[in-house]
């Protein structure tokens, strides 16, 4: 293999170690993603700068290591939960959408914003 090739292997492979997860959020030092409950997501962060309640119908679904499985035909109602967390003006804000309590999609939104001291 030329050094050339080798060269641009060692770019793609550094470039994907650095990119990380998508479905992951850090934390300080800690990840959360997929799969995991609101509770371990709220200690991990904290409390998010906005929270939205909504509900769907569908199938009921369990979830096993991180995945979702459909569990029967009837559908029944899911509470969604949009938790939008703001990391500050040099950073992307964050959308976390919770299904029945467990965390299912992690978004990348725009710039957060500055929020001035109650001083």
């Amino acid at each position: 293999m030329n050094s050339g090739v080798r060269l641009m292997l060692g770019v793609v492979l550094l470039l994907g170690a650095a990119v990380g997860r998508a479905d992951s959020l850090r934390c300080g030092s800690r990840l959360v993603t997929d799969g995991d409950p609101l509770a371990k997501v709220e200690a991990l962060c904290g409390p998010p700068a906005t929270i939205e309640h909504s509900e769907v119908w569908r199938r009921p679904v369990f979830w096993h290591r991180g995945r979702p499985y459909e569990a029967g035909p009837e559908p029944v109602a899911v509470a969604i939960e949009y938790w939008i967390y703001n990391l500050g003006p040099w950073r992307l804000m964050r959308r976390l959408r919770f299904e029945d309590g467990v965390l299912v999609e992690i978004e990348t939104l725009g710039h957060g914003y500055h929020v001035p001291d109650d001083d």
